[in-house]
């Protein structure tokens, strides 16, 4: 809605509570709603095999752009490869203890598939498929679905940062990141942008390299997309995330 309407033409008086899940809420969208409405956006965490799994709830202090803390019902740790605990700050995958007791709102198993149900185990917990990390306060922030990574000379670079860099970009609408093929680099970042239908230029060249320069000095140089194409909209599901795979296959199907 912060995209395609404009919101001066709407009234928020009877709104009082705003939460959001599904996906992070970049820190730009964040802003936006609450000059227009007054009101902070509660983010959570959860999936289809759960309930809730992170939560910013009430009393808690606010960290625009963070899960939350876990809810009671969950041990919620930041696990590498092998299944050991990570300290604050540093990224792996976001995992639920599912051994010895496996917690209420956990799902038992799917159906006719127990290959995958057991490849979501490593040691005592369940893997969730997102990479993230928790700060010193135990908050947990979400980087991105493990396989949204993108591989690139070494480096692993997650789409949500490069996105909330693009999104600040005053041209910018929304935009999604994905790898692409690259002979040299293994992967590239692509970002496919919408841009805002109030910007205007008359130089696509010159505004592809402008939202370039702004990833550089927002992130870090590695991770600027080497390739941008504007789009009129992105493909999404019927509640609004954005098909990133859909996106990615198209790319890897041009080699």
């Amino acid at each position: 809605m912060l995209v395609k309407n404009d919101m001066a033409s709407y009234k928020f008086k009877s709104l009082q509570h705003c939460v959001s899940a599904g996906e992070p809420v970049n820190f730009e969208v964040i802003e936006q709603w609450r000059s227009r409405t007054g009101l902070d956006i509660y983010e959570g965490y959860g999936q289809t095999e759960t309930v809730l799994i992170c939560g910013t709830f009430k009393g808690m202090k606010i960290k625009p752009g963070s899960m939350g803390k876990p809810s009671p019902a969950f041990d919620v740790k930041i696990l590498d490869k092998n299944g050991n605990v990570l300290p604050p700050g540093q990224e792996g995958d976001i995992g639920l203890r599912a051994l010895p007791n496996r917690p209420l709102g956990l799902f038992t198993h799917y159906i006719d598939n127990p290959r995958k149900t057991a490849s979501t185990l490593r040691g005592d917990y369940y893997i969730t498929g997102d990479r993230g990390y928790v700060d010193e306060d135990g908050y947990f922030w979400f980087v991105s679905r493990a396989d949204d990574i993108i591989s690139s000379s070494g480096y692993r670079i997650g789409p949500f940062e490069v996105e909330s860099a693009l999104n600040e970009h005053p041209a910018v609408a929304e935009s999604a990141v994905v790898s692409s093929p690259d002979p040299i680099r293994g992967e590239v970042v692509k970002a496919f942008i919408v841009l805002n239908p109030n910007y205007k230029s008359h130089d696509e060249d010159q505004l592809k390299k402008d939202i370039q320069e702004h990833v550089k000095k927002t992130t870090a140089p590695y991770k600027y997309p080497r390739k941008v194409e504007f789009v009129q909209e992105l493909p999404k599901t019927i509640s609004e995330k954005i098909k990133r795979n859909e996106l990615k296959k198209k790319e890897w199907e041009k080699i």
